[in-house]
């Protein structure tokens, strides 16, 4: 079964420029159409990412304290699938890698939300949060050396 994972980035950067922070080091992207564009990483990294520029956002999800309503305008998304060869603990410190990159490259408001319902990280005026810690980052131990907090 297929895990989807989503961070949302409120930015005007264009998904190249998102993708030059996340992978600075993957040059061959599947064609897009500007605003949008994939790579199959299942073999190396356990991750299907696909990245896209947009207008007009919205996140809804569940936080510990109930829910987490966004709607972020530019905006961009990165979306994981993790339903490759590598372990799904593995792919997961994976794709966290990717998310921290974002952070470290970047001070723009983001979320991070898991199959659409699950906020498991925020950045809002600088201040980053983690979420269902119990439900999520715990049974990740990987993920949790990679962001501390």
């Amino acid at each position: 079964m297929s895990v989807d994972y989503s961070l949302t980035i409120a930015t005007d950067a264009t998904a190249v420029q998102v993708a030059a922070r996340g992978l600075p080091h993957q040059t061959e992207w599947m064609p897009g159409t500007g605003t949008a564009l994939s790579v199959n990483l299942y073999e190396t990294l356990g991750i299907d990412l696909s990245i896209l520029s947009d207008r007009h956002g919205y996140v809804d999800a569940i936080t510990d304290e109930g829910r987490f309503e966004w709607e972020p305008d530019p905006l961009v998304t990165v979306i994981f699938d993790l339903d490759g060869q590598i372990g799904h603990e593995q792919a997961a410190a994976n794709m966290i890698n990717i998310v921290r990159r974002l952070l470290d490259t970047g001070t723009e408001d983001m979320a991070l939300v898991i199959n659409g319902d699950l906020l498991l990280l925020a950045r809002f005026g600088g201040k980053l949060v983690k979420h269902n810690r119990e439900r999520w980052w715990r049974h990740y131990p990987g993920a949790e050396q990679v962001i501390f907090g």
